[in-house]
């Protein structure tokens, strides 16, 4: 029995954060590259479980449960050599606390859409869609 290959998909969900017309991105330690805060599901975790979780790990603040709203999915090759895809399912949500980068990641910044190209593949979709919807401009 002949089987193909099975092309790698990485399913993530994350936390899109808008103010004053620029986006919060995070570089995890180790990596050369800013993402959308967020990260892979655990076991059977529900996207809002997950991001609710990955966004305590990552930026020490709180989202409010009630407040999370699906924004979009988006899909694209994987950054770097690697073969494969991400699908990326992104929220926004209100949240308590300070929005400090913790010991996983190595630095946060505010991008606006000049700095779609710092940002890989998949993010690029999201940046993409934001400003066609208006809710980032287009500067």
């Amino acid at each position: 029995m002949r089987t193909e290959p099975t092309e790698l998909l990485i399913d993530t969900v994350a936390w899109v954060l808008i103010d004053e017309g620029r986006i919060l991105c995070a570089r995890p330690r180790g990596k050369d590259v800013f993402y959308i805060p967020g990260g892979k599901r655990e076991g059977t975790e529900t996207d809002p479980q997950t991001l609710l979780r990955e966004i305590d790990e990552e930026l020490t603040v709180a989202l409010l449960p009630e407040t999370v709203t699906h924004v979009g999915t988006y899909e694209a090759e994987l950054h770097g050599p690697t073969p494969g895809s991400v699908r990326m399912a992104c929220y926004t949500a209100d949240y308590t606390g300070t929005v400090e980068p913790s010991s996983e990641i190595a630095e946060i910044a505010w991008f606006t859409y000049a700095d779609r190209d710092r940002v890989p593949p998949v993010d690029q979709l999201l940046f993409d869609d934001l400003v066609a919807r208006g809710l980032l401009p287009a500067r």
